[in-house]
């Protein structure tokens, strides 16, 4: 077990490493004088060297890059003796955990340093740590939204194969799957949070198909089971919805006359527009609004919803079909702690693994959730940082998210390792 830990390990070193080397080489590359940047235009060449050696612009490339590497590695080496060194120990840039003195130089062990931002000047990990608490709790409810929902919709769709609510809930999932972030993010903002604010007006025939076709259904003749109903008021929802779209083509509607026929109002979701964790009250100033977190979750969460679903129905469906199951069935266990004892145990591996990748990929894809819902966090500060090509924020940030991405992975290899040691001998 250690051995495969410590190759683990040693892989993701290696994936950090490249990005390290691929977002220097990017952001190196890209044209702009960041001394410029800080100074303003009107300088003169001498401040303009000055802050050129500081931020080490004046090095040739690879020089830069050696330098970078010391910067952001725990383990590193540095002149205690020369202040003008470019390596020296200075106790107001790193925060050094342990010290090992050789002669002038010494080995530290210290927090990684991600230098300082150009339009702030303060460190970049403090601009991060501040940034970071508003996308993990994003990222963490919707996961956990799309886990719940996500797993409770894929095994009853496996329960039910084949039929309308299966299909019905592969073709929402596909569609979760294939709309972008940012349009997704625009729709739900503009109907939670805008449209629906206030009172929520729904079209009143798909209510209506809905409950005639359920109702019918489950007290007709022959009383059907519960998802029998369902499925039956889920084809009067989409035939109601149908009746509805013909009549609004053919005839149009309007808020009076027909319109006010055709709708029905319920309470609106209170949520804002914006989905800013914080509001700002005119006599108690700002104060924690946890319910607009809401509208963001919804949205970050639809597409790994999607990608849950499908996995759960499919492992679901390879796990009913195994021996055991026929085996436990036989013995007259009921179906649900079939389901839920033996088959949902064994078909969670792929999910979880899903969810972790899904988890990690969240921190780096929610720049467009926190941009259009002005969320406070990691998203939006790169955002902002790439609007003033504060680049050493963007690099930072970059950095922090593989690195999460890494130890996650790390992690999910160990625990299937622990779990099964067949993996490990691979």
């Amino acid at each position: 077990m250690g051995r495969f830990i410590f190759r683990k390990s040693l892989y993701g070193l290696l994936v950090l490493w490249g990005v390290v080397t691929l977002v220097f080489a990017i952001f190196s590359i890209n044209p702009g004088d960041p001394a410029r940047m800080l100074l303003g235009q009107r300088v003169d060449e001498e401040a303009l060297q000055a802050v050129n050696r500081e931020l080490g612009l004046d090095l040739p490339i690879v020089h830069q890059y050696i330098l970078y590497l010391n910067d952001i590695s725990p383990v590193s080496i540095h002149n205690t003796a020369d202040k003008n060194s470019r390596i020296y120990l200075d106790s107001q840039k790193y925060k050094t955990l342990v010290s090992v003195p050789l002669g002038s130089t010494s080995i530290a062990v210290k927090q990684p340093y991600l230098r300082r931002s150009y339009q702030s000047r303060k460190p970049v990990s403090e601009i991060i740590s501040e940034a970071l608490p508003g996308t993990a709790l994003l990222a963490i409810v919707a996961i956990c939204f799309a886990l719940v929902v996500g797993v409770s919709i894929g095994v009853v769709t496996a329960l039910y194969k084949d039929s309308f609510i299966d299909k019905f809930a592969l073709f929402t999932a596909v569609l979760g799957m294939s709309t972008p972030s940012f349009f997704s993010a625009i729709i739900v903002s503009w109907l939670g949070g805008y449209l629906w604010a206030e009172t929520m007006s729904l079209p009143m025939l798909p209510i209506v198909g809905l409950l005639i076709f359920a109702l019918i259904t489950w007290f007709g003749k022959g009383r059907k089971s519960l998802m029998e109903a369902f499925s039956a008021g889920l084809k009067g929802m989409l035939l109601g919805l149908g009746v509805h779209t013909l009549i609004w083509l053919f005839f149009g509607i309007s808020s009076g006359g027909l319109g006010s026929f055709l709708f029905v109002s319920f309470p609106g979701t209170g949520l804002d527009m914006t989905g800013s964790m914080y509001g700002v009250d005119v006599f108690e100033g700002k104060f924690l609004a946890l319910g607009n977190l809401i509208l963001p979750v919804i949205t970050l969460g639809i597409r790994p919803l999607a990608v849950v679903v499908q996995l759960t129905r499919n492992s679901m469906l390879d796990v009913l079909s195994q021996d055991y199951i026929r085996t436990a069935r036989a013995k007259g266990l009921s179906q649900s702690r079939i389901v839920i004892k033996h088959a949902l145990r064994n078909a969670m591996n792929p999910v979880i693994t899903a969810v972790s990748g899904w988890f990690a990929s969240m921190l780096a894809g929610a720049v467009f959730i926190e941009f259009v819902f002005n969320w406070k966090g990691l998203g939006l500060q790169v955002f902002q940082s790439l609007q003033t090509d504060d680049y050493p924020v963007v690099m930072g940030s970059v950095l922090v998210i593989a690195a999460i991405f890494v130890i996650i992975n790390i992690f999910v290899d160990i625990l299937y390792g622990w779990l099964d040691p067949r993996i490990r001998i691979k």
